[in-house]
């Protein structure tokens, strides 16, 4: 079925959590939130290899927890990118010539169901790409520059995307390509697939695998791994 690749992006500076150090190093319980991310995947039987793609000036300090944490399946710490987007394109280009399948996950999502990744991953193989989400909860208003509702969208179509987002390899890397030659940027690698003419997939997750972006966010994922996953992070 060839290789299953994972893209771990961690490049980000993390401005709106409001602290000196990056979001992804803070700590969460005894460790930074990165390495339980990391050590997530790397407990994942099916990954054959991850590749970290993070700040320029953090090559070096996660190179040491590869080390440290004993994280084997991590063949490449490498430095992202201006945006996202070529984060992610340059860990495409250091996978292994075998790999068939990737994951593209979020280095702030640590709390990823492992049966949920199965399930997007399964999604992927029989449909060439799948994204995890859940549901929206609020009434979400379209709003101008002026702060003016412009149009109230039906609830029961709106799905919040989270990470990991699955792909036939080739495939992303196609609409990468794309993208890169028509200078065209998108907000994940899901809309890329979209507009190369994929159809993405829908797979539910839940609601715990958040993503730790501002300070609210912290003592949540505090709650969340002392009460929820805990256990299935060892």
């Amino acid at each position: 079925m060839g290789k299953l690749g994972v893209i771990l992006v961690a490049a980000g500076k993390g401005s709106r959590m409001g602290t000196a150090e990056s979001k992804q190093y803070l700590q969460l319980g005894q460790k930074p939130i990165l390495v339980h991310t990391l050590q997530l995947f790397q407990n994942i039987h099916e990954v054959n290899e991850i590749i970290l793609v993070v700040g320029g000036n953090d090559v070096e300090r996660c190179t040491g927890y590869v080390q440290s944490y004993a994280l084997s399946k991590v063949t490449h710490v490498l430095a992202g990118g201006a945006e996202r987007q070529d984060s992610v394109r340059r860990g495409l280009e250091a996978l292994e010539q075998d790999t068939a399948w990737v994951l593209v996950h979020d280095g702030v999502r640590p709390f990823v169901k492992k049966e949920h990744v199965f399930d997007c991953l399964s999604k992927a193989k029989e449909q060439d790409a799948a994204v995890l989400a859940v549901p929206v909860k609020d009434t979400i208003k379209v709003v101008d520059s002026e702060k003016r509702i412009q149009s109230t969208p039906d609830r029961r179509s709106l799905w919040a995307i989270q990470t990991p987002q699955a792909f036939r390899l080739s495939l992303l890397q196609e609409a990468h390509q794309r993208a890169l030659q028509e200078g065209f940027l998108g907000t994940d690698d899901a809309m890329l697939v979209e507009r190369i003419g994929t159809t993405v997939h829908v797979v539910e997750g839940d609601y715990y695998n958040i993503k730790i972006t501002t300070p609210e966010d912290l003592p949540w994922a505090e709650w969340i791994l002392q009460n929820v996953r805990g256990e299935e992070q060892q």
